[in-house]
C-alpha cells in the first residue's frame, strides 16, 4: 500500500504526453511532465516523494521535504488558518499542524521542532507533542554505537536530543559544542546505558577510538601554532572552547600523546616536541 508523505523508489511503467507512470503496488501513479528529469526510459528506478495534492488525491513529486513520516525535523511556521498552522516543508503545499497537535500555540514565522505523522485518515500531518513519540528505554542500543542526533531542548544539566528519529537521550552540558541550537543535527555517540536503561550520549566516541579522535584534534591544533595554552589545571570550559573536547578526554589524549614523545608538557601548557 502505498501511502502519502514517504520517499518511495518505484520503476517507471510507461511514459506519455502527461508524464512517466510509476510501477506501485496499487495503481500507477503519475509522475507529471514538469517533475520529468530528462532521459527517462520505462524499466528505469527513480526516487519520488508522494504526497497529497489539493484534492486529496496521491500524487508523486521529485522534490524532496524536508522530512517524511516518522522523521523529526525543525520547521517555519507560515500562515494561521482554521484548523491549525501551516509550516514550511519544502513542497509547495504548506504541511498543516493540528492546534491539537502543538505543545503549544504556534506563531507565524517562528520555527518548531515538530514530528511528521499520518492523521487517522492517512494524511501527513506535524506535531509538536513529541513526547508521545519517543521511546525513552533503550531497546536496540549498545555503547558506542553510533547515532544520529536532533537536539531538541536545553536543562540545566545539557540537552535533550532524539536519536535515530527514535529515543529520547540527554547530551551533559560539557560536550555541548558552543554555538549548538535547538534543531541542530550531528552525529554522536551512546556513551552509556545508564541503570534505568535510559541513553547518555557523546559527540565524541568513547573508549580507544575516543581518544585518538582527540590526539587528532591536538595534534591538528599543535601544528597550526606550535603550542597550547592547556593543561591539567586549565578550566574545562577554556579547553572545551579551544578543542572541542571535555576536560577528561583532553587529559587522557596528552598522556597518550606524551608517552608516544611527541609532545612536550611545560608550565605553559603543551607543545610538539622537536625531532
Amino acid at each position: 500500500m502505498v501511502l502519502p508523505g514517504y520517499r518511495y523508489n518505484f520503476k517507471i511503467a510507461r511514459i506519455d504526453s502527461r508524464g512517466a507512470w510509476l510501477a506501485t503496488p496499487g495503481p500507477e501513479l503519475l509522475l507529471p511532465s514538469r517533475e520529468c528529469p530528462r532521459e527517462l526510459a520505462p524499466g528505469m528506478d527513480l526516487a519520488v516523494f508522494v504526497y497529497l495534492d489539493r484534492n486529496n488525491q496521491l500524487a508523486a513529486t521529485t522534490s524532496m521535504p524536508l522530512a517524511q513520516v516518522g522523521e523529526f525535523v525543525q520547521l517555519q511556521a507560515r500562515s494561521s488558518g482554521p484548523h491549525g498552522t501551516f509550516l514550511a516543508w519544502g513542497l509547495d503545499k504548506d504541511l498543516l499542524a493540528p492546534f491539537s497537535e502543538q505543545a503549544r500555540k504556534m506563531l507565524d514565522g517562528r520555527h518548531y521542532l515538530v514530528r511528521i505523522c499520518l492523521d487517522d485518515q492517512n494524511r501527513p500531518i506535524a506535531s509538536s507533542r513529541l513526547e508521545k513519540f519517543l521511546v525513552k528505554e533503550n531497546r536496540d542500543l549498545q555503547p558506542g554505537d553510533e547515532v544520529e542526533v536532533l537536539i531538541w531542548a536545553f536543562t540545566d544539566l545539557g540537552a535533550k536530543v532524539i536519536a535515530n528519529h527514535t529515543y529520547e537521550a540527554l547530551l551533559y552540558r560539557n560536550d555541548i559544542p558552543t554555538g549548538m541550537k535547538t534543531g541542530d543535527r550531528t552525529t554522536g555517540y551512546v556513551a552509556r546505558i545508564r541503570g534505568d536503561n535510559r541513553i547518555d550520549i557523546s559527540l565524541r566516541r568513547t573508549g580507544k577510538e575516543g581518544i585518538d579522535d582527540a590526539s587528532a584534534t591536538i595534534m591538528e591544533a599543535l601544528a597550526a601554532t606550535g603550542s597550547l595554552p592547556l593543561h591539567d589545571q586549565s578550566p574545562p570550559e577554556l579547553i572545551k572552547n579551544r578543542l572541542g573536547m571535555s576536560k577528561k578526554a583532553f587529559k587522557k589524549a596528552v598522556g597518550g600523546l606524551y608517552k608516544q614523545g611527541l609532545i612536550e608538557l611545560t608550565h605553559q601548557g603543551i607543545k610538539l616536541r622537536r625531532k
